[in-house]
């Protein structure tokens, strides 16, 4: 027998033998995290899931069915499906979001190509003379060059 008794073994009220399968997955000192399981599963089907867990799976296992069941305790209804649904829709939300911030940029770098395009045409310019600053006589006022410059005028 071990000197302090693991927390199934105390939320038991039982003697916590060296061999305790709960021992090493539910400290004396988180007793919370077993009453949580015991709530959920009960202490013989712990054990038992446990059991049947290789050895180097256990550790995740107790942890898996801790937070199932912390989870169902706090949200009777949905339980970890709550948090996975409400994950998802946060998922579609950002994407949601990214795809129309992307459609919001292609818009405005089509219309600003297109404006350019239809300011060089209104000048009688090509766009290479545009680019080089070569008007060749047409000089376009300035607020032809900037909307909210052509809104104060």
């Amino acid at each position: 027998m071990t000197s302090t008794r693991c927390a199934g073994c105390k939320y038991l009220r039982r003697r916590c033998p060296s061999n305790c399968i709960l021992s090493p997955y539910f400290p004396p000192n988180d007793p919370e995290r077993f009453a949580y399981v015991h709530r959920i599963y009960g202490a013989s089907n712990v054990t038992k899931m446990l059991q049947q867990v290789p050895v180097n799976q256990r550790a995740l296992t107790a942890d898996t069915l801790y937070y199932e069941a912390y989870c169902r305790i706090k949200d009777p209804v949905y339980g970890c499906v709550g948090i996975i649904t409400q994950l998802h829709q946060q998922i579609h939300n950002a994407q949601s979001e990214l795809a129309k911030i992307e459609t919001e940029i292609a818009i405005v770098n089509n219309n600003g190509h297109i404006r350019d395009q239809s300011k060089c045409e209104q000048a009688s310019i090509t766009p290479a003379a545009f680019e080089t600053n070569s008007l060749q006589g047409n000089v376009l006022p300035f607020s032809e060059f900037d909307p909210l410059m052509s809104q104060l005028y």
